[in-house]
């Protein structure tokens, strides 16, 4: 066998090898998809049938219009992860590039300080929190989830390495026409750091959204319960009905496919151009 030929076989294997992982991987999200359009007599039934039989839209409009108010959940995970995404992405970018861009004393300094707050687990710090929101009287509020999801330590490594691959020219250029740090930061780092944006954007919406630890600890009332708690308490009152929980499922999965999809092209760039560089 040439060396051209064993190439090509090696690469066969490989790409057999990916697209079953692929199918693997894949197949629960089908079965969920596929479920969720079903009667109750068809879940079980063998062979799968990945197309039900007789399609049916009531699912949604029970797990929607039904006695649990899933709507409710749905506009708190909104609420708080959309206030908690503006507010991280603020935060990351400022500090980002003050890090990078702004010389003062202490700054490597306070950075590794910074950096090390990502080696302790966030369940170490859930007893002091806890005790922290009661003394604000923030206990069983939303408040409790927004304020510490805006405020991101991987965010601003995140940020502060793309700052640090833009050229020094352009901010010296900005500096001798007499731009000052925010004139440079908002007009013309920020339009460049567009991909980073979107990438962290990505991963703070994931994150936010199936956040299930810290609405579990932080919120008792059912009626202030985001998505994850909300899907628990759903499956709590219907345990037998797999349909509904898949159609439930699935509509909180919804949001998170729409953001990749429409952040697709930025996130693939910004991880490309992340490069790590120190």
């Amino acid at each position: 066998m040439t060396k051209a030929s064993r190439a090509i076989l090696g690469k066969s294997i490989l790409t057999i090898i990916m697209l079953s992982l692929s199918v693997i991987t894949v197949m629960p999200f089908l079965w969920m998809l596929s479920t969720s359009f079903k009667l109750d007599a068809d879940v079980f039934s063998f062979p799968i049938q990945w197309i039900p039989p007789k399609v049916t839209f009531q699912n949604y409009r029970d797990v929607w219009f039904g006695e649990i108010p899933f709507y409710h959940f749905y506009i708190n995970s909104v609420k708080v992860t959309v206030i908690s995404i503006a507010g991280v992405i603020a935060t990351s970018l400022m500090a980002g590039y003050a890090f990078a861009k702004i010389q003062f004393d202490g700054k490597n300094v306070l950075f590794l300080f910074y950096l090390a707050t990502l080696m302790f687990p966030d369940q170490t710090l859930l007893v002091p929190r806890f005790i922290f929101y009661k003394y604000l009287d923030i206990y069983n509020t939303h408040w409790a989830l927004i304020l510490p999801g805006m405020i991101s330590a991987f965010g601003t490594f995140l940020m502060r390495q793309f700052f640090m691959t833009l050229p020094g020219e352009l901010s010296e250029s900005a500096r001798i026409d007499g731009a000052g740090h925010f004139k440079i930061f908002f007009h013309i780092a920020l339009p460049l750091v567009k991909p980073a944006i979107v990438s962290f954007l990505i991963f703070s919406f994931v994150w936010s959204w199936n956040d299930y630890e810290n609405p579990l600890i932080f919120l008792s009332d059912t009626e202030r319960f985001t998505i994850p708690l909300g899907l628990l308490t759903f499956q709590d009152e219907n345990r037998t009905s797999y349909t509904l929980i898949m159609a439930a499922s699935v509509c909180s999965l919804l949001p998170i496919f729409i953001i990749f999809l429409a952040g697709q092209k930025y996130f693939v760039r910004g991880i490309a151009m992340t490069g790590i560089k120190g």
